[in-house]
């Protein structure tokens, strides 16, 4: 585990005209690590992530990738700092199969026509290297794929392209047990491969499942980001409502203006 985020962002501040989203947000993502970012809904966990990823930009702050300043002006500069999102809709074209939907956009090709055999060698190996066992073919139509298998095309779809970060919103939404089980293993087998992995969860069983940090959010701003180890779930679900438990999170006062106070990084 390095000691350097992969991903971190100071002081990050985005407006939709005089209605403030995020004030001052502080937020790290490290190689080998999944990091749980929670809140309640309106908390700005997806305006968050739509800076990440470049379709908002930044009012302020600094953004910063393998310890580097960086500009993020759209989603290519994102991707090509290796960050890709898997969205909660997952963006996948039902009537295309598993390597169409691995390649939409992105297809290669000999001259005019498509590279078929290359694109679904690369298909099955990514596949293979995730140990995703459930799917039976590459050329299954994803209108064939159950909730997890669908999930796993699209999360298999985010690494194909070398990326160093996946954030992923709510992957287990809407999946039965025995399919979070399969998502959430791929989630840690992910980083345990070297990514970094952000989560975003309403669940607290998966986060607390899978998670080396939790990151909770409260009105726009960072309560705490601190080690899964080092907090219990009530303490947790007070930052999400709260914005605090006990002496961790935003302090007494404004809770949108007040400092922050987070567990020393181990």
């Amino acid at each position: 585990m390095s000691a350097t985020p992969l991903l971190e962002l100071r002081r990050l501040n985005k407006s939709f005209g005089p209605v403030q989203v995020l004030r001052d947000v502080d937020f790290a993502a490290y190689p080998g690590e999944v990091t749980a970012l929670i809140g309640d809904n309106g908390a700005g966990k997806s305006t968050l992530v739509k800076c990440i990823g470049g379709i908002y930009p930044i009012d302020s702050g600094d953004y910063l990738f393998e310890g580097n300043p960086v500009t993020v002006h759209g989603p290519r500069d994102a991707a090509a700092h290796g960050v890709e999102i898997v969205y909660q809709d997952l963006a996948l074209c039902d009537n295309l199969d598993i390597v169409q939907n691995m390649f939409l956009g992105r297809e290669r090709k000999h001259g005019i026509v498509l590279d078929e055999t290359s694109m679904e060698q690369l298909a099955a190996e990514t596949l293979a290297g995730l140990s995703v066992r459930t799917v039976k073919s590459v050329r299954q139509l994803v209108s064939s794929l159950s909730g997890g298998q669908r999930q796993t095309v699209a999360i298999a779809k985010a690494v194909l392209w070398n990326s160093k970060l996946v954030v992923l919103d709510e992957p287990t939404a809407a999946l039965g047990v025995a399919q979070t089980a399969q998502v959430l293993e791929l989630v840690r087998r992910l980083a345990d491969a070297g990514l970094g992995v952000v989560i975003i969860s309403h669940n607290m069983n998966d986060v607390f499942a899978v998670a080396d940090r939790i990151a909770a959010m409260y009105l726009g701003r960072m309560a705490a980001q601190v080690r899964a180890s080092d907090v219990t779930h009530q303490q947790v679900v007070e930052l999400i409502t709260a914005g605090r438990s006990g002496d961790l999170g935003i302090r007494d006062g404004d809770a949108a203006a007040a400092p922050v106070r987070t567990v020393k990084e181990l």
